[in-house]
């Protein structure tokens, strides 16, 4: 028994055919969204679609079917690379942040550094004045 003309899924509509009440890629390619089953064909083949589908339990199908269409989407985006190129540019992305986090804590690491050696200088030596003077005003108490 078929389903009726207006529910066959994008698969069987694209291909022209009846859609079997059992067809593997009705619950996969919805009637309302021709062009996921178009890019899946184009790139994989209506036929290799099927029979992976059939290879895979049921539980498994559908994140199949998202890669695929993900995987489709890409290559028919960017022909050479595909998500290939994709995966390239975030693990650049991904080098770059660690980088700059790398020099961030170097230039934090500089400045702590320069800080305790600052306060190092101002507990050895006594404080001193715009002219260079040192602070009296602790040593000598009282009139002069």
């Amino acid at each position: 028994m078929s389903n009726p003309t207006s529910s066959r899924c994008a698969a069987c509509k694209y291909l022209r055919r009846r859609c079997p009440q059992d067809c593997i890629c009705s619950p996969y390619f919805p009637s309302n969204d021709p062009q996921r089953f178009a890019y899946v064909h184009k790139i994989y083949g209506a036929s290799n679609v099927g029979k992976l589908l059939q290879q895979l339990p049921e539980r498994a199908r559908f994140e199949a079917v998202e890669s695929l269409y993900y995987e489709a989407l890409c290559r028919i985006q960017d022909p050479v690379y595909g998500c290939a190129g994709i995966v390239s540019w975030l693990q650049q992305q991904i080098h770059d942040v660690e980088s700059e986090i790398a020099k961030t804590r170097a230039e934090i690491t500089v400045f702590l550094n320069s800080n305790i050696s600052i306060s190092e200088l101002n507990t050895q030596h006594p404080q001193t004045d715009d002219m260079g003077m040192e602070n009296l005003s602790n040593k000598h108490k009282g009139p002069l």
